[in-house]
């Protein structure tokens, strides 16, 4: 196996020489749209260390090469190149990346989780990290991935729904739904009617699309004890999904309201109904 290689090491001191030979030539300012250049010209300079530019470099290996030089690069504390990450995301997810999210290392399993993206190839493992004991952030990351082709997941997370694992979870990815699925619509329904967590549940209903919960959004913004965090978010779905909700509400006593004008920089008018 090739040797690793601080490819970004060794820019930071063609950087530096740079520097040093141009001074005053760029502000600081200057230098942050003039770097990037730099780097990218830098992916095609020959490094003699390596014996090819960066980018062929890494364009040589094969795929479990460049899986296995980026799990050393973590390992052994080498700073990741862009190069290899960009190498390893042109091949759409080889076998060989999947099997890194197989890894427990967060740094790791979130550069894997990254690379991989939407790419339907990754999803059994995803699931596999939704329903484990992973850092709550990469369950998050896994979660926007899956997101993005929520068609593709939606039977695996109809089945974790099922069995109680990360409900909220499959929830959020079942209403990026596109295809129309009456048990998608059912569990979102649901969830809305008996949650806790109503803008949440709401959001949900908004971004899955279907008109059909109107009337219960419709119903549910008219009551007089919801807050006004909750109006706002049931109002936006409501409107998301073609329909208006214009009746005057007072929520000048509500704390949630309160906060949010002390933030603003609106002056307060203590005598001003919301219907925002």
């Amino acid at each position: 196996m090739k040797k690793l290689i601080d490819f970004d090491g060794l820019f930071d001191e063609k950087l530096a020489e740079y520097i040093r030979s141009n001074p005053g030539k760029y502000t600081e300012k200057q230098w942050e749209n003039v770097i990037p250049k730099l780097y990218k010209q830098f992916g095609d300079t020959y490094v003699a260390k390596a014996g090819a530019t960066p980018r062929q470099y890494y364009a040589a290996m094969s795929d479990e090469e460049l899986c296995a030089t980026l799990a050393r690069h973590i390992e052994e504390g080498v700073p990741v190149s862009d190069f290899l990450c960009r190498e390893l995301e042109g091949r759409s997810c080889p076998d060989a990346l999947v099997g890194l999210l197989g890894r427990r290392e967060e740094e790791l399993l979130t550069l894997a989780v990254n690379l991989a993206g939407s790419n339907k190839k990754a999803y059994p493992a995803y699931f596999g990290i939704l329903t484990s004991d992973v850092n709550a952030d990469i369950k998050e990351a896994v979660c926007e991935q899956l997101k993005g082709g929520a068609d593709d997941a939606k039977e695996r997370a109809l089945a974790c729904y099922a069995a109680g694992q990360e409900q909220e979870m499959m929830l959020e990815i079942l209403s990026r739904c596109r295809q129309r699925d009456e048990r998608v619509y059912g569990l979102l329904l649901n969830a809305f009617r008996t949650g806790d967590d109503v803008p949440m549940h709401a959001s949900y209903l908004a971004a899955y699309g279907d008109e059909r919960a109107l009337p219960v959004l419709l119903e549910y913004i008219d009551r007089d004890d919801i807050d006004f965090l909750e109006f706002r978010e049931l109002k936006y779905a409501i409107e998301a999904l073609g329909g208006e909700y214009n009746t005057p509400r007072d929520f000048s006593n509500d704390s949630y309201y309160q906060e949010i004008v002390a933030q603003s920089s609106m002056p307060v008018d203590p005598d001003k109904k919301s219907d925002a």
